[in-house]
């Protein structure tokens, strides 16, 4: 197809830090009102296995202000949903657009479509990882506090995709991760283990105030993620005691700042008291996702020529 070079995005770790510097300071341009062509006259086809509102809209939006074309592919509107085997799909997404934005359940199908796609993939959430939440938000750190190394920053709750994509982004950044879950939900080892043995800080804890004394900031999502409705009361009884609540927040660094990736189920995870405090940045970790997402994909589309 006359590409010179085919860069993904799946992984934070797929870039360097020289590369997320470039994202930062075009996302910092963006946000500051600069325009950008990088898109025009091309095409991204968003395929979406999972409902998404911030994902979805953020990157319509982006890939539009770039000068773009979104095309979107859902399950119940696409072959995919009948059976269609994703390197099927791959080759010939390839042939009409220019990239490829995957939103699904495991990490083995956004792989497959890299693998056998001949333009850039986009990772926009997978069970394992949600590398473009986890750059939006250290963006949004580095804008409040400036340099992370050295930092402490706290998770409570589930060892999901935001913890492991967290994990990653404490190797990348060089800050100290105290994660506090219950015995059970951990982060994914090979991704602890990796980023660790690479000379990552992190620690694993059970108790909500060991991780979040002194953090700058204090992260925590949803106790059910997508997929996993059925274990919602369960995980309800075991999560007792991991809610973020003003108390919490008290033991943190009087600066800290409370963030999550939205939806927040209020009551559970987080108070209502926390999600609407002076402290909470929610809203602003959600509207920097369009600009980090626009320089993501300008970064990406800069590697390449027709």
């Amino acid at each position: 197809m006359g590409y010179k070079v085919k860069k993904d995005f799946l992984s934070i770790m797929d870039l360097q830090l020289g590369d997320i510097e470039r994202v930062f300071s075009r996302a910092k341009a963006f946000k500051n009102g600069e325009k950008s062509s990088a898109l025009s006259s091309k095409s991204v086809v968003l395929v979406f296995e999972k409902a998404s509102t911030r994902t979805r809209v953020s990157f319509e939006v982006g890939i539009a202000r770039l000068g773009g074309h979104p095309v979107i592919l859902t399950p119940e509107a696409s072959q995919m949903g009948r059976g269609e085997p994703i390197r099927d799909t791959a080759r010939i997404l390839s042939g009409y657009a220019h990239a490829i934005v995957m939103r699904t359940f495991g990490h083995s199908r956004i792989k497959q479509m890299a693998a056998w796609a001949d333009v850039p993939v986009i990772n926009a959430l997978t069970d394992l990882l949600h590398p473009c939440q986890v750059l939006s938000d250290c963006f949004t750190l580095k804008q409040r506090f400036g340099e992370l190394r050295g930092r402490k920053i706290a998770w409570v709750g589930d060892g999901n995709n935001m913890a492991n994509s967290w994990i990653n982004a404490a190797f990348m950044f060089g800050f100290e991760l105290w994660i506090a879950c219950p015995l059970g939900f951990e982060p994914k080892s090979e991704i602890l283990d990796t980023a660790i043995a690479r000379g990552a800080k992190v620690e694993i804890v059970r108790h909500p105030r060991d991780a979040v004394r002194d953090a700058i900031a204090v992260n925590t999502d949803v106790w059910a993620s997508m997929g996993q409705e059925q274990e919602a009361i369960s995980r309800e009884e075991k999560f007792r005691g991991f809610q973020v609540d003003s108390r919490l927040m008290a033991a943190a660094a009087g600066d800290a700042v409370f963030m999550h990736c939205l939806p927040a189920h209020r009551g559970q995870e987080v108070s209502d008291e926390v999600l609407e405090s002076p402290r909470s940045i929610v809203w602003e970790q959600a509207l920097n996702r369009l600009y980090v997402q626009m320089a993501l994909m300008e970064l990406l589309m800069q590697e390449r020529k027709r």
